[in-house]
């Protein structure tokens, strides 16, 4: 099967050496397509990580990125986090960071640990420095020490930051790892990105066409939603069965369009998503740009499929991991309720030495959703949660938390929740949840 313009265009711009610069004006005359195309091309090539628009440079080719990627953690973003200035290779402070050595040993045991991409986090050694920088490693000198000029030189010449800060090592060592452990939780969260159906892969129309075009485009589909956009690829409506019902074939589109309807980003999760498609009952939700421009559709399928595959296994990465971690559910033969039992921490109590009520929050939250998944509602979100305390809770204590459903439907479950220690009460909430299931 022959390749569209566009797909030949996208096939081009993946075929440039990283680093050329392109233009809506010069792929149109060297692909012999009009500027429309061109655009629509170079906005789904940005958006899928081959080209990136920088301001006063133009638009460039770049090393692709992952379609749901998160940008590592720079150098740059690493001395902002530390309070750290630079003195010396600023030029190569966009870099990013693979990983960090701590200079704690001679140079012949250092030298196997320093790869290119690495930070060397250092005292004022001044051996350990050089060995840093001629291995292509960045240099971080902790306890406000300073370097020679010849360090400062070399690290200009080879584009190698080397930064200070007055922290100690441990303690940046620390601040480095909890940087790092934000950024990979941000990349386990799925969005739009990973799960649309790209521009080339869409059917679309113009407010010009008519309510024949929409039916010959929809063929047998009964989830068919149309996006409308202009020559240019802005979008400006959305047409469904339910807005064609019982019109002429001859009327224009734009007449029985929904005008500014609702649209999604490629970076929002697929949750929100869902919760957005549930409420509204759609089927399919257009993905723009911040200009408006379609980037593409996200169908319902697509989100709960994606939701329902995902896989939560991250070691106590945050907040809500680390409390679920210490919950257990108490077994039982009833299927109707269900107890669980929190093993309070050091970690969850507030400065007065109690259980803190954010804990709390998170406690009734994880109990709530492991009733209902338990249940087989898979996708849950907590829509409301109204929780009142009675008794501070002490620190090492252990909390029974018993659930019982007071309403539950095919989209929403309302949750009563008592949590109890030493068999007297200490809290209660009411939850509501939405449940965001397939149709």
């Amino acid at each position: 099967m022959m390749a569209t313009k566009h797909e030949q265009i996208l096939q081009y711009i993946a075929n440039l050496a990283v680093g050329t610069k392109i233009s809506v004006r010069t792929i149109a005359k060297q692909q012999q397509v009009s500027e429309g195309t061109a655009y629509r091309a170079i906005k789904e090539a940005e958006n899928t990580g081959l080209v990136s628009t920088i301001e006063r440079v133009g638009t460039i080719r770049i090393e692709q990125k992952p379609i749901n990627n998160i940008d590592s953690l720079t150098l740059k973003a690493l001395l902002k986090l530390i309070d750290g200035k630079v003195l010396g290779g600023s030029a190569g402070l966009t870099k990013k960071l693979d990983k960090f050595v701590i200079g704690a040993m001679t140079p012949d045991e250092m030298i196997r640990y320093i790869t290119p991409n690495a930070l060397v986090i250092i005292g004022n050694r001044e051996d350990a420095q050089k060995l840093a920088l001629e291995n292509g490693a960045a240099v971080l000198i902790t306890g406000g020490f300073m370097t020679s000029d010849a360090v400062i030189a070399k690290a200009n010449a080879e584009s190698l930051p080397v930064m200070q800060t007055s922290y100690d090592t441990f303690t940046v060592a620390t601040m480095i790892n909890r940087a790092l452990s934000d950024q990979a939780i941000k990349q386990d969260i799925l969005t739009v990105a990973a799960v649309y159906s790209p521009l080339s892969k869409v059917k679309t129309a113009t407010p010009d066409g008519t309510v024949a075009d929409f039916l010959r485009l929809r063929g047998d589909r009964s989830d068919f939603a149309l996006p409308i956009i202009t020559a240019g690829g802005r979008l400006v409506g959305m047409v469904a069965d339910a807005q064609v019902h019982s019109k002429k074939t001859t009327t224009p589109l734009e007449r029985v369009m929904v005008k500014d309807p609702l649209t999604v980003k490629p970076y929002l999760s697929i949750t929100s998503v869902g919760h957005t498609m549930q409420g509204n009952g759609l089927d399919v939700l257009p993905v723009v740009d911040d200009s408006w421009q379609l980037l593409g559709i996200v169908t319902r399928h697509a989100v709960f499929a994606s939701m329902a595959d995902l896989n939560h296994n991250r070691d106590a990465a945050t907040y809500a991991d680390q409390v679920a971690r210490q919950m257990s559910l108490i077994e039982s033969t009833r299927v109707d309720v269900a107890d669980y039992r929190l093993h309070t921490t050091p970690m969850m109590t507030n400065q007065l030495g109690t259980l803190s009520f954010g804990v709390l929050n998170e406690a009734v939250n994880t109990a709530a959703t492991g009733f209902l998944n338990r249940a087989g509602r898979r996708n849950v979100l907590v829509a409301q949660l109204s929780l009142h305390t009675f008794r501070p809770i002490q620190l090492e204590t252990t909390v029974n938390i018993h659930v019982r459903p007071l309403e539950l439907t095919r989209h929403e479950a309302t949750l009563d929740i008592e949590l109890q220690t030493d068999g007297l009460p200490v809290a209660k909430a009411l939850v509501t949840c939405q449940l965001l299931e397939r149709n």
